[in-house]
């Protein structure tokens, strides 16, 4: 129903438009796409599908084939657009094996391409690449030019499944550049920073966190080795790395007994967590899975327990919606302390790691905490005409921020449903979901470039 409300509402008011403004009625561009449109439209594609919303996907479904333009002119960010649009149209594809998927795919893969024209072929801070003329530049704001890890580590899946798709090891093959200049580069105390220079492929300062501008790099290793069906051990080799400079140097415990992963920078912690980085909760779960037994335990222990602190982020809140971000300093645990950090936008990451571990573990309390979410969201983001975002999470006459966000179709109300669904829909045996919660299918044939 939620899902119903939230296309319906859309379709009415802003069908075309990238999001749907559900106070004002109308519709939202907005420059992270560059000319393209309908962000809502490819995020909620597979959503629609799996939800069985069968006269609503084909609403979807002709958009795309009529009015889904990519012969446009602006700039978007790479990552934004291949998570949302690459992945989308993939997941659809191998969802229902419509060709119209897989050529808007293919086709917006090839405009992505200028980005990586660089000297180390690591594409640019924010990545910025114009679709029409095929040229890339950079967004002003990136530090001093740089690159942002959860920005060119964020293309694996997609790339992998472009080059498979359409016989051109090109896109692997850009991806597989950015993983050797990644593993060669010195990693202080094992950590990787969030900003890398595009020119000379050495890192630009030395801030490490597992939320915003680092996420989903490390997502995108473990991913990679499942979707490569185990095959790809320099992924999985990356990732127990990574985790173990993660465990070691920034995974830390309140003084109320709360697991969370600090910030570091230059080598002094930063005792906050961001509601981003609550989707390591499910990853750690999914990477534990394949270790041996002392280890496996170990990770599903800390997932649970970051889950966990995620979960109190919520409770702990007026409206039990968690944050933007959350701090352990000065006598406040899993609170915002900031005016700036109040805010909740409809962002997936904390039902994402329920649903990881409820299939994993089948512990009941995940979907008591989903449903509390369910609850919530009905209560204090459905206005009129849509779900909105939510100024401040510690009062109970929220003033609504007006837009309902792609990924809350691509990914919230997704989580949500798989969490009360059999675990045979869209089983983790047989499906990864990329960082805007596309499912890619698991290769069981091997496909590496």
């Amino acid at each position: 129903q939620m899902m119903k409300f939230a296309w319906d509402n859309y379709k009415q008011y802003a069908l075309g438009k990238n999001e749907l403004r559900p106070l004002s009625k109308n519709g939202h561009i907005g420059n992270m796409f560059g000319g393209l449109r309908g962000a809502t439209v490819i995020d909620a594609l597979d959503t629609l599908y799996i939800m069985e919303l069968e006269e609503e996907f084909q609403e979807a479904k002709q958009w795309v084939e009529k009015s889904f333009d990519l012969n446009v002119n602006g700039e978007a960010s790479l990552f934004e657009v291949n998570i949302r649009y690459v992945g989308g149209l993939l997941a659809t594809y191998y969802l229902t094996g419509e060709e119209v998927f897989k050529s808007k795919a293919l086709e917006l893969g090839e405009k992505l391409l200028p980005a990586f024209n660089t000297p180390t072929g690591i594409p640019r801070g924010g990545s910025l690449f114009s679709p029409c003329s095929g040229m890339s530049w950079s967004w002003g704001w990136a530090s001093a030019g740089s690159s942002i890890l959860a920005e060119f580590g964020t293309l694996h899946l997609e790339f992998l499944h472009l080059s498979q798709l359409s016989g051109n090891p090109v896109f692997a093959e850009k991806v597989m550049n950015i993983r050797r200049v990644l593993s060669r580069v010195e990693k202080p105390q094992g950590l990787y920073p969030n900003f890398l220079s595009p020119v000379t492929g050495s890192w630009v300062q030395h801030h490490v966190s597992i939320g915003g501008l680092g996420d989903s790099f490390y997502e995108y290793l473990i991913k990679s080795w499942l979707m490569s069906d185990k095959k790809d051990s320099e992924a999985k080799k990356m990732y127990d790395d990574a985790l173990e400079a993660i465990e070691k140097h920034l995974v830390k415990k309140s003084a109320g007994g709360l697991t969370y992963i600090a910030e570091w920078r230059g080598g002094i912690l930063d005792h906050k967590m961001g509601h981003l980085a609550c989707f390591s909760g499910g990853m750690i779960a999914l990477g534990a899975e394949h270790g041996p037994e002392e280890r496996r335990q170990r990770h599903m222990e800390l997932a649970a327990e970051i889950t966990s602190t995620c979960h109190e982020s919520y409770a702990r809140s007026d409206t039990k919606l968690g944050p933007e971000a959350f701090r352990f300093d000065a006598g406040s645990e899993a609170t915002a302390t900031r005016l700036s950090e109040r805010y909740y936008i409809l962002r997936p990451e904390v039902v994402e790691s329920y649903m990881y571990l409820w299939r994993l573990t089948h512990q009941p309390k995940y979907r008591h905490w989903g449903w509390e979410v369910v609850q919530a969201l009905e209560k204090h983001c459905r206005v009129e005409a849509g779900f909105s975002g939510i100024r401040d999470v510690y009062t109970t006459t929220p003033s609504h921020d007006n837009m309902q966000q792609s990924f809350f179709l691509a990914e919230t109300l997704k989580y949500l449903y798989l969490l009360f669904c059999e675990d045979d829909v869209l089983s983790l045996e047989d499906w990864v979901f990329n960082t805007e919660a596309h499912p890619l299918p698991i290769n069981h044939t091997d496909f590496r470039a």
